[in-house]
């Protein structure tokens, strides 16, 4: 499947036809560039490297440069691989497939409005979490004979003599969030071109200006 790289901009509201209020994700999608073009016979395996966001010229290595020099951009804060299957909408509304070249860029041109898509980021980090708080545990929830500071605590984790060892996978406390986490299915709402901004239905995981990769 084709893709772009974009970053969330933030939650707003979407009025449809209707007038129902829809919550929604705005995202900026693009422009990204083709920084490179894997094929079957050099690199076993065929894919269309973009980059998306400027990056500072001051934080740049010799070897990012050469990269970018290559496809005659400047150096980007990200890159990804996508499937070389773009395809591209003519005047008359026909679909072609589009050929990738160095250099080249991809753009919200990419969506249309009631199609749906994916998106993959990194949801926000929470720190070491509790049991509550990562896992949904109830606690105790009674104060009374003598329980102190229990409310919140796992409880038993395992048994005695036998097996004598805790489970793999016992839910317990320790760090939350900060995964790579995928929603599928996300309908646009609105594209709007010359901002190279998309409206999705619903939210997206991660904090805003994160990067988000989105597929259709």
């Amino acid at each position: 499947m084709a893709g772009i790289l974009g970053k969330k901009i933030g939650m707003s509201s979407f009025y449809d036809e209707k007038g129902k209020n829809i919550p929604c994700t705005m995202v900026e999608a693009g422009p990204c560039v083709v920084t490179q073009i894997k094929d079957l016979e050099k690199d076993g395996y065929s894919s269309v490297q973009l980059g998306f966001d400027e990056k500072r010229s001051i934080r740049t290595t010799k070897s990012e440069l050469g990269h970018a020099k290559k496809a005659n951009t400047s150096v980007k804060k990200i890159y990804a691989e996508f499937e070389n299957n773009f395809t591209e909408t003519t005047e008359d509304g026909s679909v072609s497939q589009r050929e990738c070249k160095l250099g080249d860029v991809i753009n919200v041109e990419l969506f249309k409005e009631g199609e749906y898509v994916d998106v993959t980021s990194t949801s926000k980090g929470k720190g070491f979490q509790g049991v509550v708080k990562r896992h949904g545990f109830a606690g105790v929830g009674d104060a009374t004979h003598g329980q102190h500071n229990r409310m919140r605590a796992p409880g038993s984790i395992g048994a005695a003599s036998y097996p004598a060892r805790v489970f793999k996978g016992m839910r317990m406390g320790g760090r939350m969030g900060g995964k790579q986490v995928t929603v599928k299915n996300l309908q646009v709402l609105k594209v709007i071109k010359d901002k190279n901004v998309i409206i999705l239905k619903g939210a997206i995981p991660g904090p805003n200006n994160g990067y988000l990769n989105i597929t259709n």
